[in-house]
């Protein structure tokens, strides 16, 4: 190390492996230049919202609202870390998260109804609670007159005729409408539709 060191190459100096401070500062440079890329690449906006939400009901001292965040939090994360090892280095976007939030939102409302009919209550309301911090970050839900021009223009535009092209139809809804329709419902109005 000290016969490193005399010559400037010590740990100091920039790396005992040979890199000079130059290129160390050039790598990290571009490193920081692809961690901004990936940032925009990737869904922002919402993991912005949902960042800024959490900072904020830490400020708040909201403890329940915290807690739904970091839940949130760790669901895109864990959906990021699987893409990652499928080679997406990416992680997931902005369609993926919406995904998220919305099944999310399904599991409380079905452990609501189960509590409810177990007598639980006060964890019934406590899952109606993580739904309300969920959605806010779910569009808008449509209403049925909305749902049903949506599925007529997926079914013209595609110029699906059977229901063998159901699946073309519902890939079409879930690319456009994620988050702002329950799928459940909307499978069978195509269905019948299509028959």
């Amino acid at each position: 190390m000290a016969n490193l060191q005399s010559r400037g190459q010590g740990v100091a100096g920039g790396s005992c492996f040979g890199y000079g401070p130059s290129l160390v500062r050039a790598r990290q440079g571009d490193l920081a230049k692809r961690h901004r890329k990936k940032k925009r690449a990737t869904g922002m906006d919402l993991r912005t919202r949902v960042s800024t939400s959490l900072k904020q009901a830490m400020k708040d001292k909201a403890a329940d609202r915290l807690s739904t965040l970091r839940l949130i939090n760790a669901a895109i994360k864990d959906k990021d870390i699987a893409a990652r090892a499928e080679g997406n280095d990416d992680g997931v976007g902005e369609a993926e998260v919406l995904a998220i939030l919305d099944k999310m939102s399904k599991q409380r409302m079905e452990s609501a109804r189960a509590y409810e009919e177990g007598g639980r209550l006060d964890l019934a309301e406590r899952e109606r609670e993580e739904v309300e911090v969920i959605q806010e970050f779910l569009p808008q839900q449509l209403d049925d007159a909305e749902i049903e021009t949506a599925v007529g223009q997926a079914i013209k535009e595609i110029g699906a005729d059977s229901i063998r092209d159901m699946g073309k139809v519902m890939g079409a809804l879930k690319a456009k409408y994620t988050g702002q329709m329950d799928f459940g419902k909307v499978g069978p109005m195509v269905k019948a539709r299509l028959s």
